[in-house]
């Protein structure tokens, strides 16, 4: 297909490119790439802030509506997989690294930048409230949204699983819907292999220095981050031989046990009285806050305050956005048979509540280090952002087994991603096959890998988060295009009277 081999090859051209820039020339590709996200940011945070909080809407709606309903997949169908499968596979591939490494080390980097303007009680609890935002309903919205759009025309329409699948369906033979579809296509291809190399590059970084906690280095060094590297690569190229469904299940199903057997080890072993004060206020906090936050572009506060709400409200949004094209092929391919209705409810509530909890319980725990201990915590954070998580458990007892539990599961939540995300890759180079060949999937690992490679080598957070933003910022305008199609789609299937 000359269409299909034209996306390929200006895809892979361009993530070439940038791999290649980014080993040569890594601090020119992100001054280069830092001018472009900050003019984005500048002139279409509101329109990032309002397309977020509209899916949200969008996404409540559909679920509590009749059109909640309707089955993505035959009438008489069934989902294929037990609901806490589901919800461990869906959560493992949206998001499971990110909160290993910014378990601590977010709550307590807010709690830095607020203190110096509030008292510090009211600091934490802000803290605690921006964090939530970031990892809560708005971007498991910004996931539900694609994979709502595409598992409905999909299973519904019996189109490809591509992002482009929907725009065609609703105007066949229409040469822009063809043209504006590549598009989307195109910059899904890019979003997802720099965005999931920047998230395997934070990985590899987080599980070096949990190594060298482990047996006691003095740092990490280069020979340690590229034997985390090999190791991962080599644990996530037997996952891409076999079938998506018994791969995935079984490590996610591990990795949440981890993480769950973590979130309890911390509450009973930790100050539990105040972490459970916590999690309690910060989740009545959220729910207060969650639609107002929505809304805000903090236009009224000074440059200070405005680089902050830039470098971390939407930067998180665009970096959901990034994932939004794999997380939602991959979460659409396991979801089949599912109401909309169980869709919505279980991608946006199950996994934020669990965030809630797990912010609650290690952001909770780092504050109270910063408030009543003497604060190193709080200092290893402006120095060394990856080793907060361990720097936090070695000062719980039996920190050796649980620092050895915790570089386990980020190894398996970054294998699951990769896993997931090189399946979504082979499903578009194969013109939407919902179980491409394992030779296409190989390729796609092979090429996920190395990208991280560039990542790896520029050796800073703040440099992949620019990175990861620059991939993403094209896509917002096409998710905004998915939720459009997903309305009409429904509105030409029309809304059931009885459940189905």
């Amino acid at each position: 297909m000359p269409k299909l081999n034209a996306l390929l090859i200006c895809s892979l051209a361009v993530i070439a490119i940038v791999g290649v820039w980014g080993v040569v020339d890594i601090d020119g590709l992100v001054n280069w790439a830092s001018g472009i996200v900050q003019q984005m940011f500048h002139s279409r945070g509101w329109f990032v802030m309002l397309a977020t909080t509209s899916m949200l809407f969008a996404c409540l709606f559909l679920a509590f509506s009749r059109y909640g309903n309707i089955r993505l997949g035959r009438d008489d169908e069934r989902p294929k997989f037990s609901t806490p499968t589901w919800i461990a596979m869906l959560f493992s591939a949206g998001m499971g690294v990110g909160l290993l490494f910014w378990a601590v080390a977010e709550p307590l980097t807010h709690f830095s930048f607020i203190s110096g303007k509030a008292p510090d009680h009211v600091a934490a609890k802000q803290a605690m409230l921006a964090t939530n935002f970031h990892w809560g309903l708005h971007a498991w919205a910004i996931y539900g949204t694609t994979a709502l759009t595409i598992a409905f025309f999909s299973f519904r329409r019996g189109t490809g699983m591509l992002v482009s699948a929907p725009l065609v369906s609703l105007f066949p033979g229409e040469r822009w819907a063809i043209f504006v579809g590549w598009l989307a296509d195109f910059f899904a291809i890019i979003a997802i292999a720099i965005g999931v190399g920047g998230s395997m590059a934070m990985g590899v970084f987080q599980v070096a220095d949990g190594v060298a906690i482990l047996f006691r280095f003095t740092d990490t060094g280069a020979f340690l981050i590229g034997a985390v590297f090999v190791a991962m690569v080599v644990a996530y190229v037997p996952a891409l031989m076999i079938d998506l469904g018994a791969g995935m299940a079984r490590l996610s199903n591990i990795a949440m046990l981890i993480a769950i057997a973590l979130v309890l080890y911390t509450i009973v072993l930790g100050p539990t009285e105040y972490l459970l004060n916590t999690v309690l206020s910060t989740f009545g906090d959220y729910l207060t806050n969650v639609v107002s936050r929505g809304f805000q572009t903090y236009g009224f506060f000074d440059d200070e305050v405005t680089k902050w709400f830039n470098d971390w409200t939407l930067t998180y949004m665009v970096w959901w956005i990034a994932w939004g094209p794999f997380v939602g092929v991959f979460v659409a391919r396991i979801s089949r048979g599912r109401t909309i209705r169980e869709f919505v409810i279980g991608v946006l509530f199950a996994p934020t509540l669990f965030s809630l909890l797990w912010f609650g319980a290690f952001g909770g725990i780092g504050l109270y280090e910063a408030l009543h201990g003497a604060g190193e915590l709080l200092q290893m954070t402006e120095n060394n952002v990856e080793r907060v998580t361990f720097g936090l458990l070695d000062r719980l007892p039996l920190s050796g087994l649980t620092t050895v539990f915790t570089i386990l599961a980020a190894f398996l939540f970054i294998v699951t991603s990769v896993v997931s995300a090189a399946f979504v890759l082979g499903t578009f180079s194969t013109a939407g096959d919902a179980n491409p060949p394992p030779r296409i999937r190989l390729i796609w690992g092979a090429l996920l890998g190395l990208l991280s490679v560039a990542m790896i080598l520029s050796g800073s957070v703040e440099k992949v988060k620019i990175l990861i933003s620059l991939g993403a910022m094209p896509f917002v305008f096409i998710s905004v295009l998915l939720l459009v199609c997903l309305i009409r789609g429904l509105r030409q299937e029309g809304v059931p009277n009885v459940d189905r």
